[in-house]
């Protein structure tokens, strides 16, 4: 089936306001949906639910599920993607430098608690607004696919909530029975034709603040930990550092998840003094932005290997069990005729107020240059 041909029956689904979600994970060609029967709100209780969650960013706040059992489940296996025209520089929002005095101003606050000795670190994001003619989200999620083949895709839909898109790089963490892995990214700086780049000492420090907080927050559920050294990843255009932490799942998936979720990737450390600050100072509600969002204990088959000499072992799939979460970064929700673009960066005791601008309008061409992509 054509890509399009898959697509077309999602606008419908929209139109209707039927819930669903589109998705395609990292560096593969399938494209899965589910979507739900009717439009009741259903909410994870204790992480023992299969569907796709939405998580929002205040972890006191209710989680929205997709559930599988009340979904239709599509999927697409492979698709081709499409060559398209995006300029990069060409979509402004018409407020920017209010945005900017805003957003600086802000950072300063930051650093002041920071060097106070307030927090270690908080991460400062803002919301710009950009005005389209008549959005198509299904259109968006193509041109998604089509320029971020390495980030996590979605298209994520509740008529009592909003619509969602986003191309996130950042994995929160992945379970399959019970081994488990995640990431330590922080630090950014754009990409320039090359992934051999020197970072400075504020990103590095940045970085290693996450690293520490993931390994320390696993202790006692998840055994057997290993600890990558850091290396520069490319996130469309941009390079980001990132530390690879994987080992044995021990405790139970929502007590992971409550000691991870907001990463100071996100949120700050301590956690909880820069998430007071973040909801007391920032200048808008987050909801979704820097939640996570992914699969939850879905059933997956892993067939075996054909080659093998004995083929009547081989007749047999392994069905293993598997969870998948994201963190919601380099995301958008559409809202009647505008777009709701999300960007922020880590605020140290060393940051300028100036150069952590610049870094959430690098931030905010991801979406941007989707944007750009399907105006008139």
């Amino acid at each position: 089936m054509e890509l399009d041909a898959f697509l077309t029956p999602f606008q419908d689904f929209y139109k209707s306001q039927r819930p669903f979600v589109l998705y395609r994970k990292p560096n593969k060609k399938a494209i899965k949906a589910l979507v739900q029967v009717d439009d009741s709100l259903h909410f994870v209780k204790d992480f023992s639910e299969q569907g796709f969650v939405m998580a929002p960013f205040d972890n006191t706040q209710q989680m929205v599920l997709i559930p599988l059992q009340n979904s239709e489940i599509h999927e697409l296996k492979t698709y081709d993607v499409k060559d398209f025209e995006a300029g990069e520089n060409s979509l402004f929002s018409s407020n920017l430098e209010a945005y900017k005095r805003q957003h600086v101003d802000l950072v300063k606050e930051g650093v002041n608690a920071i060097q106070q000795g307030a927090f270690e670190k908080v991460v400062l994001s803002r919301q710009e607004k950009i005005i389209l003619d008549t959005p198509n989200p299904i259109e968006l999620f193509q041109k998604l696919l089509a320029i971020y083949p390495t980030a996590f895709v979605y298209c994520w839909y509740h008529p009592k909530i909003g619509l969602w898109l986003g191309a996130t790089p950042e994995t929160l963490l992945k379970v399959e029975n019970n081994r488990m892995s995640t990431m330590a990214l922080a630090g950014t700086q754009a990409y320039k034709d090359t992934e051999d780049v020197v970072w400075g000492v504020k990103e590095q420090q940045e970085q290693q603040f996450v690293t520490d907080f993931i390994v320390e927050s696993l202790q006692g559920v998840m055994g057997n930990l290993s600890v990558t050294e850091p290396t520069t990843v490319r996130a469309g255009g941009l390079l980001h550092i990132q530390t690879k932490i994987s080992g044995t799942l021990n405790g139970n998936l929502e007590e992971v998840i409550k000691r991870l979720h907001p990463t100071p990737a996100v949120c700050g450390l301590p956690k909880l003094a820069s998430k007071a600050f973040i909801i007391e100072k920032e200048h808008y509600n987050r909801t979704y932005y820097t939640g996570f969002l992914g699969e939850l204990n879905l059933k997956e088959k892993n067939a075996r290997n054909t080659k093998r000499r004995n083929i009547e072992n081989n007749a047999y799939d392994t069905v293993k069990t598997v969870t998948d979460l994201y963190v919601n970064l380099r995301c958008m929700q559409l809202k009647d005729d505008a777009a709701l673009i999300y960007v922020g960066g880590g605020i140290t005791k060393d940051s300028n107020p100036e150069l952590e601008w610049e870094e959430t309008v690098n931030k905010s061409k991801t979406m941007k240059k989707v944007l750009n992509s399907v105006q008139k």
